[in-house]
């Protein structure tokens, strides 16, 4: 369990909490409310896609400047931007309307994290931890926290509106409560950012006579930070772009209509996939620090793509569901150690930059993947229906094996970090067994006592 944590980061804990339940509270009703509106599947592709884009392009400035605009402020923005995106979107059935709030805005159309919130509070948490071994410790609870609360905003979603449509509200209607949910949580966790100290904040500011390049402009100041976010979000964008063909909310469509799936089985369904996701997450750590970072992406990643490749050809509903959910044990190890690796890997004052820009690549990657999967789901029929979880798999084990041997070739631990504000470079040791790759100064702290997690 967590233990130390200070206000600010009980603070940031709650807000993982309010946006992962929001996420998870809209990916039950976005397609359907979208598709009762009466949107193809095209239009809800398109739509989807031109959200991804206004969405990397807004996270992209928010993160990039945070460390030097303020985390906190950043925040508050992010916050309003998603109040603004989920009222549009409740309120208004144009689609031109929809596809400006959603790109200016913050919204969801996969059901997991999008904006500058995970980039910037990730930043904000790590400064209070002194010892880079606990940071895999306290992304694995943080993904936890996330994972959990995605899953009971589903099934709460799905509940609600089984009830709705019960007492007789239209099926537009019902679904349309999902959006207003989410912009409540948007107000409430903007609230929780305005009470945030000055203490998120990085440990120093850049030297503003530094020289300036496109990378330090946008937050990379030290040419061993541009080199490894550079190489990691070439290859996170494979990833990401076979993710946007099985995004949860498409999911959820895929199997509303291959199997007749009610609202609360779907969301019971959902629920029990990320409580999985969020609990394996812990186990992330301890391989993390046994095998290494690249290896436990590797070697979780890829066994769960294989099951995700089986999904469509599975004969049954319950046969489907059940491997769904195997999948989804083992799927999300990976992420505490790619985030961990990202933040150990740069200086203090870079986290929020390479956070985002990881980050944002991937948003790139699943914004293109939208405009395919509309045509491959427009017809329930045509064979083409079970194609997203094929191309998905295919692409995402390619990336799994272009990830190992990429890195194989440097025997992993041969990457530097930062993670000074003074940015002082070391080189790596000759032999590391396990743990995070890079070798690391343990750098300046605001306290002397360190935060450490259980």
């Amino acid at each position: 369990m967590l233990t130390n944590l200070n206000k600010d980061g009980l603070s940031l804990f709650c807000t993982r909490f309010i946006r992962a339940f929001s996420f998870g509270f809209l990916s039950v009703g976005l397609v359907l409310y979208l598709d009762a509106l009466g949107f193809s599947q095209f239009d809800i592709g398109l739509l989807f896609t031109f959200t991804m884009i206004g969405d990397l392009i807004i996270t992209f400035y928010l993160t990039t400047t945070a460390d030097s605009f303020g985390r906190k402020n950043i925040l508050i923005i992010g916050a309003a931007l998603k109040l603004f995106a989920g009222l549009v979107y409740a309120f208004c059935d144009n689609f031109w309307v929809l596809a400006v709030a959603g790109t200016i805005g913050v919204i969801s159309p996969t059901g997991g994290e999008i904006g500058p919130f995970l980039a910037v509070e990730q930043a904000a948490l790590a400064e209070a931890f002194k010892n880079n071994d606990d940071i895999p410790k306290m992304v694995g609870w943080y993904n936890v926290i996330g994972y959990t609360a995605q899953a009971l905003g589903a099934v709460a979603s799905g509940g609600l509106i089984s009830i709705l449509i019960s007492v007789g509200y239209a099926d537009v209607s019902a679904y349309r409560f999902s959006l207003i949910g989410y912009s409540i949580f948007a107000l409430l966790k903007g609230l929780f950012y305005m009470s945030l100290s000055h203490e998120i904040e990085p440990l120093h500011a850049r030297d503003s006579n530094a020289p300036r390049n496109w990378f330090s402009r946008f937050g990379l100041h030290h040419p061993e930070s541009k080199a490894i976010v550079f190489k990691l979000s070439g290859l996170f964008i494979i990833d990401s772009f076979a993710g946007g063909f099985v995004m949860q909310t498409l999911i959820v469509f895929w199997f509303h209509t291959r199997w007749g799936m009610t609202t609360v089985l779907l969301g019971t369904m959902m629920m029990g996939a990320n409580i999985l996701a969020g609990f394996s997450a812990l186990l992330a750590a301890p391989l993390v620090k046994q095998i290494g970072a690249i290896n436990t992406m590797v070697f979780t990643h890829l066994p769960s793509n294989v099951l995700l490749l089986m999904i469509p050809f599975m004969p049954t509903l319950w046969s489907a569901v059940f491997v769904l959910l195997l999948r989804f044990s083992i799927s999300q190890m990976d992420v505490p150690a790619r985030q961990s690796y990202v933040v150990v890997s740069v200086a203090s004052d870079e986290r929020s930059a390479a956070n985002g820009i990881t980050n944002i690549v991937r948003s790139l990657g699943v914004s293109l993947a939208p405009l395919c999967t509309g045509v491959l789901l427009d017809d329930s029929q045509s064979i083409l229906f079970n194609f997203p979880f094929i191309v998905a798999g295919t692409l995402k084990i390619f990336y799994d094996l272009l990830l190992y041997y990429s890195f194989r070739s440097t025997s992993q631990s041969h990457a530097y970090a930062t993670v000074s504000s003074e940015a002082k470079i070391y080189p790596p040791e000759e032999d590391i067994e396990g743990g995070l790759e890079p070798h690391l100064s343990p750098g300046p702290s605001k306290s002397d006592s360190s935060t450490s997690i259980n």
